[in-house]
C-alpha cells in the first residue's frame, strides 16, 4: 500500500511541476487563444448561416402571402376563404389562419391568434392543433380590408436546429481544443523539463567537483542542441580557466612552502644563538609564529585544492555517523567546561550508515564545534544533534550565542572571509571553506540558519543504500 502511495505521490508531484512550468503556461495560453479564435470563427459562421436561413424563411413566407392575395384578387375574408381552404389541403409545409372580423376561425390549420399585423414567431404549444408538427413557426399577419385577419407561416425548426447545432459545436470545440491544448502542453512541457532537468543534473555534478561533466546532445540538431553546444563550449572554457587558476594557486602554495620552511629553520638556529633574555630572541619567536601561520595557510590552500579536485574520493568507506560524531565530541567536553559553556547532544541510537572519509568528516565536525566554542561567551550552550530522514542524515551544530548577521550567512564560506568580531581570535578564514569543501566531496549540503539567538549549522549527507 505504501509503495503505491509513493508512486502516486511522485506522479502528482511531477504533474504539478509540469503545470507550474513556464512552457506549460505558454502552451496553455496558445491553446486558449486557439480556442477563442476557433470559437470566434464558428460563431461568426453560425450567425451568418442563421441570418441567411432567416432571410430565406422570410422570403418564402412573403412569397406565399403575396400569391394568396394574388389568387384571391380582393383582400377580404369572402375572397380569401376558398383560396386558403385549397392551400391547407395542398400545401402541407405552410400554416394558414383566416379569421373573420369577429375573430372566429373560418379556415386554416392553426388555433386562434390575436389579429396583429407584421412578422410573428409563434410557439407550437399555443398556436398549432394537437397532432401537428410541434415546432417554432415564423409567419406574417395581415389585417384584411373587411376587418378580418389572415396569417401565413412556415415551420422554422431548421433555424432552431441550426442554433442548437451552433452551441453544441462551440461546446465541443471548447472541450476538444481544451483537451488537446492541455495534453499538448503537458507533453511539450515534459519534453522541455527533461532537457532542463538534464542541464540541472549536469550543473549539480559540476558544482560537486566533476568539472568534466557536459550536457548530452539529443542529436536533433535543433535550437536546444545548439544551446547545449554553446553551454558545453562555455563549460569547456570555464574548466580550462579554473584549472589554470587552481594550478597557479597550487604552484604558489607549493613553491612558497619550501622557502618558508627553510626560513623557519634558519630562525630556529638563530634563536639558539641568543640568550632567552635577549630582545632578538623574542623578535625571532614572533617571526617563527608568523611563519607558522603562513605555512598553515598554504597547507590549508593545498588541502582545499585537493578536496575540490576529488582527490580523496577513492578512500571512501562505510561509516557509522553516530559513532563518528561521538568520537569527535568527546575530546571537546573538557574544553567546553573550561570555557564555562555547556554541551547538549541528541544522537539517534540506530543511525543508517554513510559512505565517507572518516578523517575529513572528523575535521569538518571539529571545525564547526571549535567555531561555536571560540565565538561564543561563557554560559553558552553548544548542541550537537544527529537525525536521519528517508535518504540522508542531518548533523546539526548549534549555539545560543550572539550569532552572525543574515547578510554574512553565505559569505562565511568564502576563502579568507572573517567577520569584524572574529578578527580578535586566531584563525585564517579558511575553516568554513574547508568544511564546505569536505561536505561537497561527500555529495552533501551545508546551510546556516539563525538560531534565535545564536547560529545553527545543518549538514546533510546522503545515506548509503545497502
Amino acid at each position: 500500500m505504501m509503495f503505491w502511495y509513493r508512486i502516486s505521490r511522485r506522479q502528482n508531484m511531477a504533474i504539478r511541476r509540469v503545470i507550474a512550468s513556464t512552457s506549460f503556461r505558454i502552451v496553455t495560453l496558445f491553446a486558449s487563444l486557439f480556442i477563442l479564435g476557433g470559437m470566434f470563427m464558428t460563431v461568426t459562421s453560425g450567425l451568418y448561416s442563421q441570418s441567411t436561413l432567416r432571410q430565406q424563411i422570410r422570403r418564402e413566407v412573403e412569397n406565399e402571402g403575396h400569391e394568396t392575395f394574388a389568387d384571391a384578387g380582393v383582400a377580404d375574408v369572402r375572397h380569401l376563404l376558398p383560396v386558403v381552404q385549397g392551400l391547407v389541403e395542398h400545401e402541407p409545409g405552410f400554416h394558414y389562419l383566416l379569421q373573420d372580423p369577429g375573430q372566429v376561425i373560418v379556415a386554416g390549420n392553426m388555433l386562434h391568434l390575436r389579429p396583429l399585423p407584421g412578422e410573428r414567431w409563434l410557439a407550437w404549444s399555443h398556436r398549432l392543433p394537437r397532432g401537428t408538427n410541434r415546432n417554432i413557426v415564423y409567419g406574417i399577419g395581415y389585417i384584411l380590408d373587411d376587418g378580418g385577419y389572415y396569417f401565413v407561416g412556415i415551420d422554422a425548426s431548421s433555424l432552431t436546429h441550426l442554433q442548437h447545432a451552433l452551441w453544441t459545436t462551440i461546446l465541443w470545440e471548447i472541450l476538444g481544443f481544451g483537451f488537446i491544448g492541455i495534453a499538448g502542453g503537458l507533453f511539450l512541457s515534459s519534453l522541455i523539463l527533461k532537457w532542463i532537468e538534464t542541464i540541472s543534473l549536469t550543473a549539480r555534478s559540476i558544482m560537486q567537483g566533476d568539472m568534466s561533466r557536459r550536457i548530452p546532445l539529443r542529436g536533433t540538431n535543433d535550437e536546444l542542441d545548439h544551446l547545449s553546444e554553446s553551454l558545453n563550449a562555455m563549460l569547456d572554457q570555464n574548466e580550462s580557466l579554473i584549472a589554470s587558476l587552481k594550478q597557479v594557486s597550487n604552484d604558489i602554495a607549493h613553491d612558497m612552502r619550501l622557502p618558508l620552511a627553510r626560513m623557519r629553520q634558519n630562525l630556529e638556529r638563530a634563536i639558539l644563538a641568543h640568550a632567552p633574555s635577549d630582545t632578538m630572541h623574542e623578535q625571532v619567536e614572533f617571526a617563527i609564529e608568523d611563519l607558522d601561520a603562513a605555512l598553515e595557510i598554504f597547507s590549508s590552500l593545498l588541502k582545499l585544492a585537493q578536496l575540490e579536485s576529488g582527490a580523496w574520493k577513492n578512500e571512501m568507506e562505510l561509516l557509522d555517523p553516530a559513532q563518528l560524531l561521538k568520537s569527535v565530541l568527546e575530546p571537546y567536553r573538557s574544553v567546553i567546561d573550561d570555557h564555562g559553556q555547556y554541551l547538549a547532544t541528541e544522537i539517534i541510537p540506530a543511525c543508517p550508515t554513510i559512505t565517507g572519509h572518516s578523517v575529513l568528516l572528523r575535521q569538518a565536525f571539529s571545525n564547526l564545534i571549535e567555531n561555536a566554542i571560540r565565538h561564543t561567551p561563557g554560559q553558552t550552550t553548544v548542541s550537537a544533534t544527529l537525525t536521519s530522514s528517508d535518504n540522508s542524515i542531518h548533523v546539526e551544530i548549534a549555539d545560543n550565542g550572539p550569532g552572525i548577521p543574515a547578510e554574512a550567512m553565505l559569505r562565511v564560506f568564502d576563502r579568507f572571509f572573517r567577520l569584524d568580531t572574529s578578527r580578535t581570535h586566531d584563525g585564517n578564514g579558511l575553516g568554513l571553506s574547508m568544511v564546505k569543501a569536505i561536505v561537497r566531496l561527500h555529495a552533501g549540503s551545508i546551510i546556516l540558519y539563525d538560531n534565535n539567538p545564536g547560529l545553527r549549522c545543518v549538514i546533510k549527507l546522503p545515506i548509503k543504500i545497502q
